[in-house]
């Protein structure tokens, strides 16, 4: 069997950069949609590299992260084989990008999720099964209600090292994702009399319609390129506010050291409290790691996040760690809620995480995700020549900003009839300001992310030249 007939992969399509995504996207889609069945067996590295005319390396890597997701196995002796694993659903075909209709839905590329089919699922069954077979009864029983223990010390341990984040595992309270860290916090600040918070502007819809649902108010504060605006959010008089520092969604940029700096100031003199949602800290390519801001101030500063990025949200774990001051009170409200998170999930990811797995699965959704970012802006600045890209350096998705004349809602609309789902950034706001679109690259194989953004610019092209 050759490069040329094998999943007919055509030794002159391969692109020269991007090699090891776009031949893991195939094979993938391959083993998903059942082109490739169940024990099938993969040509050796050496042979599909030199039919392919690529380097061995390039085949390796690819094999290693379909392995590393659970979709192929590799038998001592009996080379490498389509894992016995099931997949939830199969790869969607490039759409043709006409009227979406029930039978041809949206392509949605709006939103910040990563890659799903690279969960590691051969990683999760053998955490689980590690799981169950040394469990005892104590572990089998009804679970602190702040979480368990051993997942406690795991993360204490995962946030040292990688947010700076510094705290004993006591100070660890397990919650359903970031949504539950953030109704927990909502009803416990309600409880002591604090019954509004502030906001950014644009911020995270999701986060304000949470907040909206428990406080009586929310304030916004606008957001500029060092991020929160720490001069309006002291003129708003409130005792509360939620930002995402790290990555801030949805534009992107991080909050600056001297915003960082007196941020911390203003929570002191006000006796307030801010909420640091550490959104998509995890991806950061081209700048350095931004620290937590919890670390300038733990006694002022609600850390909250989850590893719904780096896993699935389907897993619903996250976790908070609070002031001193409001901690019992947080456990009692979590123990009054539902007792706690199911335990054996939690056993489950501290394995991942003690066995290292869940940091070499991280190392390799970077890369991954890496490439895609940059087949998006290159698409980007190809297909909508003359908007600026901005969120580049990290995350999971990208802001293309708009022509001042142009409504960005009216866009969305309009892309919409060629079949893509895309965010407008007005969705984000609270007042009016300059438009743009959010795309999210995470989820979608480069080809069909080209695909998209090339339909959304033959969508648009005639309203950018308008003026």
């Amino acid at each position: 069997m050759t490069g040329s007939d094998f999943l007919q992969l055509d030794p002159s399509q391969t692109p020269r950069n991007g090699r090891t995504a776009w031949l893991a996207e195939r094979l993938r889609a391959a083993i998903t949609d059942g082109t490739l069945g169940v024990g099938a067996r993969l040509p050796a590295t050496r042979v599909l590299a030199a039919d392919l005319s690529m380097a061995r390396g390039t085949v390796a890597e690819a094999y290693k992260r379909l392995t590393e997701e659970g979709l192929l196995v590799t038998n001592q002796g009996g080379g490498t084989t389509v894992a016995d694993l099931p997949v939830s659903a199969a790869t969607p075909p490039l759409p043709h990008l006409r009227e979406a209709s029930p039978e041809q839905p949206l392509l949605e590329v709006s939103s910040g999720m990563p890659d799903l089919t690279s969960f590691p699922r051969a990683a999760w069954l053998r955490a689980e099964r590690q799981v169950l077979a040394t469990a005892g009864s104590e572990e089998l029983g009804y679970a602190d209600p702040q979480g368990a223990h051993r997942l406690r010390v795991a993360l204490a341990g995962w946030l040292a090292r990688s947010r700076g984040v510094s705290v004993a595992a006591d100070r660890v309270i397990i919650t359903a994702g970031v949504t539950g860290a953030l109704s927990l916090l909502a009803q416990v600040l309600r409880d002591r009399g604090v019954a509004t918070c502030a906001i950014e502007d644009p911020g995270a819809d999701g986060n304000r319609r949470i907040l909206d649902y428990w406080m009586d108010d929310i304030t916004p504060v606008p957001v500029d390129e060092h991020g929160l605006d720490v001069t309006g959010l002291a003129g708003t008089g409130e005792r509360a506010v939620l930002i995402t520092p790290a990555h801030q969604f949805p534009t992107g940029v991080v909050l600056s050291p001297q915003r960082r700096r007196e941020l911390l100031t203003w929570a002191q003199e006000v006796d307030g409290l801010v909420i640091e949602d550490d959104y998509d800290s995890e991806y950061r390519y081209d700048r350095t790691p931004v620290r937590a801001v919890h670390a300038g101030a733990p006694e002022r500063v609600a850390h909250i996040s989850s590893l719904s990025k780096v896993l699935a949200p389907a897993l619903r774990l996250g976790w908070l760690i609070a002031p001193q001051a409001l901690h019992d009170e947080l456990v009692r409200k979590r123990w009054a809620t539902d007792l706690g998170s199911p335990a054996l999930p939690q056993l489950a990811l501290a394995q991942l995480i003690e066995s290292g797995t869940l940091e070499r699965h991280l190392r390799s959704l970077r890369l991954r995700h890496r490439e895609r970012r940059d087949a998006a802006v290159d698409a980007i600045e190809r297909s909508l020549p003359g908007c600026a890209i901005e969120g580049i350096a990290a995350g999971l998705h990208l802001v293309v900003r708009l022509p001042e004349h142009l409504d960005d809602a009216e866009i969305t609309a309009r892309v919409r009839q060629a079949g893509i789902q895309v965010q407008p950034l007005s969705q984000h706001r609270f007042n009016p300001g300059p438009p743009g679109l959010v795309i999210g690259y995470g989820p979608h194989p480069i080809p069909r992310l080209q695909q998209a953004i090339k339909s959304i610019g033959e969508a648009i092209r005639p309203l950018l030249r308008q003026r």
